[in-house]
């Protein structure tokens, strides 16, 4: 926090040395001043004009050439020209060079108080506090979680209504098992940030462990809310993949974990549900290629996804591989994702409207499509530098029964 007070003194410097400067250099402006409005000329080259002008109407009246209720008109408005011009060089008598030096120390102390009132408003301080409890843990030889949560907890008393306190305390109590913590804590987040799908689906997720695996009452109802406002929130969908699961209706809870791994980035996660997919299968006496192509959703692409052997010693077992569905033009989302392994490969996906990721592009709505399967050793969505991949170009919607192939052969430079 020192340093945090000396760079924000630091950054005011300039402020208060714009307010001083002024200041500092009044002495020097006013006798500039003085000196301009001493010999300053303007009044002279005015009566100069107005006797040139007068002098040049008179000529005109003794020539006849205007009459004398012409030249009186014009001598009016000469004059009028002449009041004009010098009613405005009368000057007010120059004040003090040290005149309001007073008011420069008492901005100064008032820009420097607004400055920190700011940022105590509006600034980060508590989250610069928190940063540095858990890199001073972190740092710490003999750290342990109990002491992260511990040193997480007074950062809470000291700071009720920062987010991110309770975002970071959050976890710290759940993975530890401390569920009724951990529940008041993300209750506590909820009044804070309000109820968003991400934090009403972990509150439900976690009273659904602590209620035995039991879509309660009050489970559901966080459900219900969930779903009404991101229908594909995957934690939800993990939650109840679970309980159609433990209620023997394995196709629902095939169905539901295929739409949660859809949307979901924690790659263990999605692993854990494919697992739970795999045995729902076994379950069912089905191999999980015949289950995908049973539960598809209207017209979709059966793929069949291959590594060339000449790559595959430059990828892990379990680096990330996207299969994605996209319009032949590019002009819409993609229209349908699948997320395997490595270690999947060679495998089958069937892509459908459930794997879509918006509503407004589904797989349903072309007659054909590009594919493309990507291996991201980084995780990241977005093609980078290294990935493998593959494509094919005008892959026909429709039948499911024959599957079109597609190998990962090429390198993104």
């Amino acid at each position: 926090m020192t340093l945090l007070w000396i760079a924000l003194a630091i950054l005011l410097l300039p402020a208060l040395w714009l307010l001083v400067d002024p200041l500092r250099r009044a002495a020097t402006v006013r006798a500039a001043q003085r000196d301009f409005e001493a010999n300053d000329g303007s009044t002279d080259q005015n009566l100069a004009i107005y006797r040139r002008r007068l002098a040049s109407l008179e000529a005109a009246r003794a020539r006849g050439d205007i009459d004398p209720s012409r030249f009186e008109e014009d001598r009016l408005e000469l004059e009028r020209s002449l009041l004009e011009d010098t009613e405005h060089l009368e000057r007010a008598p120059l004040k003090s060079a040290a005149s309001g030096k007073l008011a420069v120390p008492v901005v100064m102390v008032a820009v420097v108080l607004a400055s920190i009132f700011w940022y105590l408003q509006e600034g980060a301080e508590g989250d610069l506090a928190l940063y540095t409890v858990q890199r001073q843990v972190m740092n710490d030889p003999e750290a342990s979680l109990p002491m992260l949560i511990e040193r997480i907890e007074e950062q809470a008393a000291r700071q009720p209504d920062n987010p991110n306190v309770w975002r970071a305390l959050f976890p710290l109590y759940r993975d530890s098992g401390r569920s009724d913590e951990a529940i008041r804590t993300l209750e506590r987040l909820i009044e804070l940030e309000g109820r968003e799908p991400s934090l009403l689906a972990e509150l439900a997720q976690i009273r659904f462990f602590v209620a035995g695996r039991e879509m309660t009452d009050e489970v559901q109802a966080l459900v219900d809310e969930t779903l009404a406002v991101d229908p594909r929130e995957p934690n939800v969908l993990g939650v109840l993949g679970i309980a159609a699961f433990d209620s023997g209706d394995y196709d629902q809870a095939i169905e539901h974990w295929r739409r949660a791994i859809a949307g979901m980035n924690d790659s263990d996660s999605a692993d854990a549900l494919r697992e739970g997919i795999r045995v729902a299968q076994q379950r069912m006496g089905v191999t999980p290629e015949d289950a995908e192509v049973a539960a598809a959703e209207g017209p979709g692409i059966r793929v069949r996804v291959s590594l060339d052997p000449d790559l595959a010693s430059r990828v892990d077992p379990d680096t990330r591989v996207f299969v994605v569905a996209r319009d032949m033009a590019g002009e819409l989302p993609p229209l349908a994702v699948a997320q395997l392994r490595v270690g999947d490969l060679p495998t089958s996906v069937v892509l459908d409207d459930s794997r879509s990721m918006a509503p407004e592009a589904a797989l349903s709505q072309v007659s054909e499509a590009r594919l493309v399967v990507r291996v991201s050793p980084s995780g990241q969505a977005s093609p980078q530098p290294g990935d493998l991949f593959g494509s094919l170009e005008g892959v026909v919607v429709g039948s499911l029964d024959e599957p079109v192939e597609l190998t990962i052969d090429r390198v993104v430079e």
